[in-house]
């Protein structure tokens, strides 16, 4: 009978050490994969997906990967899969993100890839905290023009209030003077084809267009709606400095890039990126301070001693006017905090360890700032509407607090969030400032549909607003 010498067991030996080394190190995240392939966990992560990530992280751990239509996205939830998110050089916004921009916007990825940087930098610089005191007074002149076709009082839902209010402001200041219509039918058809858009993006962002027929048409409707504009937005002079608006600056890029011909797609791409989160997180600021009567009477306290009694005289708002005012900078932080993005992705480029796991290149990591904001570990009692717990950010160095991840986060943060955070702190000084508001309805739940942006109102909400005298 023969034996196996001692040096070919300790051989063996070692080859079973290293071959379970190297099956530990390539161990993948628990995987949901359905039972349809290609669709893989799809219809069920599509019902209602927020619900489905936080099932999925009680089930599974901080690190699990669910594949949908055809695409694998594996979730972090904890420190470690944060950490990587947002340090490691091996994932990249820019191809997370380039699939999408190429369905909604039909801007070809090669062209994306070569301009995004320099646009990011371009639309930045213009909207950034050294230009903000550019648009105080544009802000203030175009909402107060808004608010005198209110009338005297009236009821109405409040996040058709909030269009009305803020779709021509924002699109008047972005793109030109005057580009918003003004006649009550070509209003109407301006709401009807973007809110048509807005709420199928993230729909449009995944499947083929020819699957999606309304949304497709109201995409090309308002891609027409640039193609005609874009010579007079490239024309106009502002009365006042003559400086550049945000698309001029995007068109003049464009020109020196010899892009031009998609000047009309980055048009939609910039008027989508500045209505579809300012709208519905001004929304649900005025929902949260009048469902708090506490917070309500503390912020007119506060307007009431920076511009006197509240009333009909025309008021100027100004940059130390705002920091006088810090609460209701707060209330708007506390309501991002809580109706933040469902996810924020990157694409992995190459392996990735996190925790016991090593995700694949090719996958798409995914955070979510919806549930990270509703740990308790980052922000206690987190689901209560706490605009004090902003007290300990450092706003005056333009700092958030830890973990608050609903800009986005890394060197692509989004550019626009100085100036929306500007646009709704306005917005609520002078509505408060004019009329006495109530809601004739319960604070409505969110939806839990949708993954991309703020989270949108489920039901009515009924607002009624009445001229202080």
């Amino acid at each position: 009978m023969e034996f196996i010498s001692p040096t070919v067991i300790i051989i063996l030996g070692c080859v079973a050490v290293l071959l379970f080394l190297q099956w530990k190190n390539l161990r993948r995240p628990p995987c949901i994969r359905g039972w349809i392939p290609w669709i893989g966990a799809g219809f069920e992560f599509g019902k209602t997906p927020l619900e489905f990530i936080e099932k999925a992280r009680i089930k599974y751990g901080p690190v699990f990967t669910v594949i949908v239509m055809g695409t694998r996205m594996t979730f972090v939830t904890e420190e470690e899969g944060i950490n990587v998110f947002l340090k490691s050089k091996e994932v990249n916004f820019e191809l997370a993100v380039q699939n999408p921009i190429y369905h909604t916007a039909s801007i070809a990825k090669n062209i994306f890839l070569k301009l995004h940087e320099k646009l990011y930098i371009t639309v930045k610089g213009k909207m950034g905290i050294l230009n903000l005191y550019k648009f105080t007074g544009q802000l203030t002149e175009e909402l107060q023009e808004q608010l005198q076709n209110l009338g005297t009082h009236g009821t109405t839902d409040l996040n058709k209030f909030m269009r009305h209010l803020l779709y021509p402001v924002t699109v008047n200041i972005l793109f030109k003077k005057g580009l918003f219509p003004t006649d009550e039918r070509k209003i109407r058809e301006f709401h009807q084809h973007f809110q048509a858009y807005d709420e199928g993006f993230e729909y449009g962002s995944q499947l083929p267009e020819c699957l999606l027929r309304n949304w497709s048409k109201s995409k090309k409707w308002l891609l027409a709606l640039f193609e005609k504009n874009i010579p007079d937005i490239k024309t106009y002079k502002s009365a006042k400095d003559n400086s550049l608006t945000v698309m001029q600056a995007v068109l003049d890029l464009l020109e020196m890039e010899a892009n031009e011909q998609k000047s009309p797609n980055y048009g939609l791409l910039l008027l989508w990126a500045s209505l579809s989160n300012t709208v519905p997180v001004a929304f649900w600021t005025f929902a949260f301070v009048l469902s708090h009567p506490n917070i309500h009477r503390t912020i007119m306290e506060g307007i009431s001693s920076v511009f006197g009694t509240a009333g009909k005289d025309k008021i100027k708002v100004s940059e130390d006017d705002l920091k006088k005012l810090p609460l209701i900078k707060w209330c708007i932080l506390e309501t991002i905090r809580l109706r933040a993005p469902g996810v924020i992705t990157r694409k992995v480029l190459k392996p990735v360890k996190i925790l016991n796991y090593t995700v694949p290149s090719g996958d798409l990591l995914m955070l979510s700032p919806f549930w990270l904001h509703r740990n308790p570990k980052y922000f206690p009692e987190p689901d209560l509407f706490k605009p004090e717990r902003w007290k300990e950010a450092n706003l005056e160095k333009h700092a958030f607090l830890d973990c608050f991840m609903a800009f986005g986060s890394g060197k692509y943060q989004c550019p626009g969030r100085w100036l929306a955070l500007l646009e709704i702190q306005i917005c609520i000084i002078l509505i408060f400032y004019y009329y006495d508001c109530s809601l004739l309805d319960p604070l409505p739940k969110q939806s839990s549909l949708h993954l991309v942006g703020v989270q949108q109102p489920e039901g009515r909400c009924r607002i009624q607003f009445k001229q202080r005298k």
